[in-house]
């Protein structure tokens, strides 16, 4: 069973950045989609970035696009999530996802999904 640990959550004032981080451990099958999700109160995950490891493609939400970068380190087992020009509707707990099938392209949106998914780390935008 996959370990996922987010950190690096945060209160920050509008237009600053942060740097997420999951170090992910104790998986034996290849991560095929590695993802960001973000909830905030009272709402359900809502899908902020993917990569698949394996031709380093990533896709954003149309609402981050441009500001946030998802990225993977593969000697560390780290996935990161760096949030520039942060907003106030940013503000949420940010989760870290992985899924090893082949066809986790095809619901790469779909937090509820993924196999392994981590325990949340709090990102507060303030004004």
């Amino acid at each position: 069973q996959a370990r996922m640990v987010e950190s690096g959550g945060g209160s920050v004032q509008a237009g600053e950045s942060l740097r997420l981080s999951c170090e992910i451990s104790g998986y034996s099958a290849k991560l095929r989609c590695l993802g960001w999700f973000r909830q905030g109160i009272g709402q359900g995950h809502d899908w902020v970035a993917v990569i698949y490891p394996l031709g380093r493609r990533t896709y954003y939400a149309d609402s981050v696009q441009g500001r946030f970068t998802i990225s993977q380190d593969s000697e560390t087992d780290t996935l990161y999530l760096e949030m520039n020009s942060l907003k106030q509707e940013d503000t949420g707990a940010y989760y870290c996802a992985a899924d090893p099938s082949p066809s986790c392209n095809t619901y790469y949106s779909e937090y509820d999904v993924y196999r392994y998914r981590g325990q949340g780390t709090q990102v507060t935008v303030s004004s």
